[in-house]
């Protein structure tokens, strides 16, 4: 949006959550709100203005139909209004991006193959319920104590429709889309495996797109096998959690279980606290970020 709206639904604004992104784009506003009592805050998402609000409000009314462990999950929704919109609960969180930016660069690989293993837990957890997320990026990607969310559900099909080609729609993510939705083909699973291959990419490199040179000797091979442009010679979501997940939580992971220990390094440990601190003081608002 060009400017900060003073109310988004029944929630007062107090703040822009806008992602230190860099290059990398945000498929939707993003505002920290409280409610009229002052009881809850939350993260409150509107479409883009140049995004078709009518995909969007779909998109969003199919995310707050959802209960699928691993994706923030929408309390409120009115996708009906002028301005459709949906609430999550707000909890401390740092997208990909800005954790890259608060450690100082790439993930530690403990961190990567852990993140890796809960955000394919989360798309296998939803695949098993027949729903595509068609909008993974670092940008939707959330880190927190409670682990890692999936946000942005959709962006894909909001983009255009099936059949149209969604090459050149600016707020999304340069390789996470998978060739055949950028070419206007329907989202399906293997689609997600693709976005999530470029989001190890990125958190292990800071690059959607990296040299093979670039990344972990761990990672190469898998992060290859989902980033392939055959749809038939990547694995599938419930596969690729089990081979990422880390030896010390092998035993103990199963397709649902999404909070599987994520070890953050101390310097996102900081940002999440210092970020608390301040929605905690925010009222009178607080400056944009």
């Amino acid at each position: 949006m060009s400017q900060t709206p003073a109310t988004v639904g029944p929630y007062r604004v107090i703040a822009p959550f806008q992602a230190t992104l860099g290059q990398l784009p945000v498929a939707e506003s993003r505002f920290l709100a409280r409610s009229g009592d002052g009881e809850r805050t939350v993260l409150v998402c509107v479409p883009l203005p140049d995004s078709d609000r009518g995909r969007w409000a779909v998109e969003a009314a199919t995310a707050a139909s959802l209960s699928v462990p691993g994706f923030l999950p929408v309390i409120e929704a009115d996708t009906t209004a002028e301005l459709p919109w949906y609430a999550t609960p707000y909890v401390p969180l740092l997208t990909l991006p800005e954790a890259l930016a608060a450690h100082g660069g790439p993930l530690p690989e403990r961190t990567v193959l852990a993140l890796g293993s809960s955000l394919a837990a989360g798309l296998a957890a939803a695949h098993a319920k027949g729903v595509v997320h068609a909008g993974l990026s670092p940008s939707a990607v959330f880190l927190s104590t409670e682990g890692p969310r999936i946000g942005s559900f959709g962006a894909v099909r909001a983009a255009g429709p099936d059949g149209e080609a969604r090459g050149d729609i600016p707020w999304l993510t340069a390789g996470c889309v998978a060739p055949e939705q950028a070419a206007g083909g329907r989202p399906r699973p293997l689609g997600d495996v693709h976005a999530l291959g470029a989001v190890i990419a990125f958190a292990a490199t800071g690059h959607t797109a990296p040299e093979r040179d670039e990344l972990p000797a761990s990672l190469r091979a898998t992060v290859a096998a989902c980033l392939s442009r055959d749809p038939a010679r990547r694995p599938q979501a419930a596969e690729l959690m089990h081979r990422l997940t880390p030896t010390a939580v092998a035993s103990q992971a199963t397709v649902l279980d999404t909070t599987a220990a994520l070890p953050l390094p101390a310097g996102i440990i900081a940002a999440l606290a210092r970020q608390s601190a301040s929605v905690l003081a925010a009222d009178p608002p607080l400056a944009p970020r």
